[in-house]
């Protein structure tokens, strides 16, 4: 089988299983680089090819590099070729790296910084509601209900729906937006002069607020989903409640925000003190 049969094959199965662009993007690159670097058929390629592969590329890389990898050619070859190239390869533990998460002040001196009232409508959506970028930018007006206050996340990560508060203080600015996209002709929330915006688009409004608030970490869209689900921690929310409105399967992904969250650290009293007390 060519090269090309064979990633057109891999793209149509992962579309077929509903795998999201994402995915089928880094499936076929992992499987193209592969094929690139051994220079032979599909069916010829073996685990010790594999190995190779991951020294000479990947040996220096994130251990999420490595997963994502080992499960793009597992995908592939399982799938097609009924064979499984990568089970003699221990797989690298997944790296639990504690996020970055701004104080409430900070969040205010963020959105303070943005004069643009639809940058900041969106900043705020996404740290109110504990929104994923993609969320966002999918978001569409008749996703909002005012009469329940609820913002309906359709197709999320895993393809699971949920529901989030709408937030009382953005309730006018959601108002005048869907007025500003005058539907029916615009079915999303928020659109930028070429239609529906990107991931990009909004990293780089919240990376340039950022700055010029003069936070000196590094804040993605991200770390404002992490700054919701810490401080909502640090209010004395139910983890189990946290882990609904983030939208995780497993109560463990959650459960990382209990190592990030510094005011409840503050509260913890050094056993010393209760000695001298």
């Amino acid at each position: 089988m060519e090269k090309e049969e064979f990633l057109k094959k891999i793209e149509t199965e992962l579309k077929i299983s509903k795998n999201s662009e994402h995915t089928v993007k880094n499936y076929l690159s992992s499987n193209s680089k592969l094929l690139d670097f051994t220079n032979k058929a599909p069916e010829q390629v073996t685990e010790d090819d594999v190995k190779a592969f991951m020294a000479e590329n990947l040996s220096d890389k994130a251990s999420s590099s490595n997963i994502l990898f080992l499960s793009a050619i597992k995908y592939a070859y399982s799938n097609l070729l009924k064979k499984d190239i990568t089970s003699g390869i221990k797989r690298p533990k997944k790296e639990r790296k504690i996020p970055s998460v701004l104080t409430k002040e900070e969040v205010k001196k963020l959105l303070d910084s943005m004069s643009n009232n639809k940058s900041k409508l969106m900043a705020s959506l996404i740290y109110a509601c504990g929104l994923r970028v993609s969320e966002l930018t999918n978001l569409k007006i008749e996703d909002i209900n005012f009469n329940e206050q609820i913002i309906h996340v359709r197709q999320a990560k895993g393809k699971k729906d949920r529901i989030v508060n709408v937030p009382v203080s953005l309730i006018e600015n959601l108002k005048e937006q869907i007025e500003y996209q005058k539907p029916p002709q615009q079915q999303y929330l928020f659109t930028g002069p070429k239609g529906k915006l990107s991931s990009r688009n909004l990293q780089k409004i919240i990376s340039k607020a950022a700055k010029k608030a003069e936070i000196k970490k590094q804040v993605h869209c991200h770390t404002l989903r992490h700054s919701f689900a810490t401080h909502l921690l640090e209010n004395g929310t139910d983890i189990r409640f946290i882990q609904e409105l983030l939208g995780h399967s497993s109560l463990s992904t959650t459960e990382l925000y209990t190592h990030v969250s510094r005011e409840q650290l503050k509260k913890i009293k050094s056993p010393l003190d209760n000695l001298t007390e």
